[in-house]
């Protein structure tokens, strides 16, 4: 239907005839002249159709926004040119107009901001928007590097089963009823895992996969209950053989794709000293803030807060200094009323206003609290200068790395103390276990196959509270793009982690079975790691949300406004599934 593409038009193919589909982006009646901006996936071109070509100066005076629309023409120089635009030097002057399609009306316009739920219900309609091509475009080039990088490093793309057994840990599964097998389920994967390691088992040696993965996890901003990753798999391998190749890949990928050179080698930092400096495991290094911990100093000080945490054995005191940060008192009480969210109980905090006059030149309501040794001893190792605001933060360890991680990242955006930078690196080392007091057990951090760093059983048992694990993740300016670890390859650590977990032996053979029995058959020490394509996507197209560069994204309630589902199903077909619902009418 056509010869070009409208956006690839240029001055190259003036005198040269052409015909053009697209949707109308603007058209301008002036009279003795008309002008359409022709558009498709490539961009827009200009469309000038003269008074003297009658019958298709009858046809333009009947288009409307977003009518689709052939176009016959010939190029020519534009006087007034649009150096924005690649066909901007040039012009199409129409000896033909089809109309193949009139739009209605729209329930929005391009230059409209209707609000999220709008776009998603019109979600073909939101794509059309340049804007949203380009970060679809993005993604789409972000898959084919990915893609050419791996192939062409004897990666084997393997698929891995959509229909899979339910298993704990993690979030819940999306489950599927099996119609053959009455009163049973399948459950969609969160992640190819166990398929994964099974083909390492298998001798295929480097696995990777662009999978899609299912969790049906509590509600939150920004993430969906469907999402892709990119999996790999690697045999014989220990965590730098990993860390090292994806690494390059991902430096290749931001290269090729953002014209980026990122930092080699990656920085690397234990799970322990990120928390430690930042009160994060996914730490934005482009905030050039750091924590500072005064337990010690405060240890006999008069303010019972600091003291009380300072002698606790899980307690943490922190000050966080913010250089030449000027802030009013409702901008502080702002922000203590921000750090409750995360759990803090009140944020102290105190202004330098003059350090040459020691105390005198002290603007805090906790000062008095604090005598010369100790207030010295903080502005010391804070290396506090006139000018400066330092907030405090006090309780249980993880907490206050929670509500001072916030605090650190809200301030470094505030005051504008975010680098304009790509800052990747590697967190590494994390636990093996965290207790949940309400479950009284362990839960795995990474997943129940990740390895421990120690090799014995009995090892791993006497210090599961305080285990190291093999795992690592990959953060970049503030957000896991990626998490792997080296696995377990022995059936008997296997199931030692899971009786640590829990998971008692019984329940394990009849969850996990296959796994325990295939690692009796002579499994290969072996590891990997998953990346978001999603979240990298966005990164790449500088957008907030991974909604923008998922063509049909479910909504934070894990609706599809567009399709409407999920949606009821008929009598008919759910006695077919051998399901009955009892939920009562509202």
């Amino acid at each position: 239907m056509r010869s070009h593409y409208c956006g690839l038009v240029d001055e190259t193919l003036i005198g040269q005839s052409v015909t053009l589909c697209g949707w109308t982006d603007v058209a301008r009646n002036l009279g003795g002249v008309c002008f359409i901006d022709l558009r498709d996936h490539e961009g827009i071109v200009q469309v000038v159709i003269e008074p003297d070509q009658r019958e298709v100066f009858a046809v333009a005076e009947q288009v409307g926004y977003e009518d689709v629309l052939r176009v016959t023409g010939s190029i020519r120089a534009r006087h007034s040119t649009n150096e924005k635009l690649r066909s901007g030097r040039i012009e199409v002057v129409a000896e033909r107009i089809e109309i193949l399609n009139k739009a209605a009306k729209l329930p929005f316009y391009s230059h409209e901001n209707p609000g999220e739920d709008v776009r998603l219900k019109y979600r073909y309609l939101d794509i059309r928007r340049p804007e949203m091509q380009r970060m679809l475009r993005k993604r789409t080039a972000l898959v084919r590097a990915l893609r050419h990088y791996l192939d062409s490093r004897g990666f084997q793309d393997i698929e891995t089963p959509i229909l899979t057994k339910a298993t704990p840990e993690g979030a819940r599964d999306y489950l599927v009823p099996s119609r053959v097998h009455a009163g049973e389920f399948f459950a969609l994967p969160q992640s190819p895992q166990l398929f994964k390691q099974l083909l390492m088992m298998a001798g295929m040696d480097r696995y990777y996969q662009i999978a899609r993965c299912f969790r049906d996890e509590d509600l939150r901003a920004d993430r969906q209950p469907e999402f892709t990753q990119l999996d790999m798999e690697f045999a014989f391998v220990e965590e730098r053989d990993v860390q090292d190749f994806v690494e390059g890949m991902i430096r290749h990928i931001f290269k090729q794709v953002q014209e980026v050179e990122l930092v080699a080698p990656f920085p690397r930092i234990s799970y322990a000293e990120a928390m430690r400096r930042f009160g994060s495991d996914k730490p934005d290094l482009r905030i050039d803030l750091e924590f500072t911990d005064i337990a010690a100093l405060v240890t006999s000080c008069e303010f019972k807060v600091f003291t009380d945490w300072a002698n606790h054995e899980d307690g943490r005191v922190v000050a966080l200094r913010v250089p030449n940060a000027t802030l009013s008192r409702k901008q502080i009480d702002d922000y203590a009323a921000f750090v409750a969210r995360y759990g803090a109980k009140g944020l102290a905090w105190m202004r330098v206003d003059d350090l040459a006059k020691g105390r005198e030149g002290i603007n805090s309501p906790i000062a008095k609290f604090l005598d010369e040794t100790a207030l010295n001893a903080i502005l010391g190792a804070t290396g506090a200068q006139s000018g400066d605001m330092i907030f405090f933060g006090a309780g249980v360890y993880k907490t206050v790395c929670d509500f001072m991680g916030a605090l650190r990242l809200k301030v470094g955006k505030d005051l504008g103390r975010v680098e304009n930078a790509w800052k990747p690196l590697w967190v590494t080392d994390f636990p093996m276990f965290e207790w949940d007091e309400e479950a009284a057990r362990y839960v795995a951090l990474h997943h129940p196959f990740t390895a421990p760093s120690v090799d014995d059983v009995a090892d791993l048992r006497a210090n599961a509270r305080i285990a190291v694990s093999r795992g690592y993740d990959m953060v970049l300016n503030g957000n896991e793009i990626g998490g792997g670890s080296i696995r377990i390859h022995r059936p008997e650590m296997q199931s030692a982690v899971f009786d640590l977990l829990g998971i008692g032996a019984e329940e394990a053979e009849a969850k996990f079975g296959f796994l325990l029995e295939a690692l009796r058959y002579g499994a290969p020490p072996h590891g990997g790691i998953a990346f978001g394509i999603d979240r990298i996507a966005a990164l790449m197209a500088g957008t907030e949300s991974i909604r923008d560069v998922i063509a049909f994204p479910k909504t934070a309630s894990a609706q599809c406004l567009l399709t409407s589902a999920p949606s009821t199903v008929s009598a008919p077909q759910l006695q077919e599934l051998h399901i009955k619902t009892d939920l009562k009418p509202v």
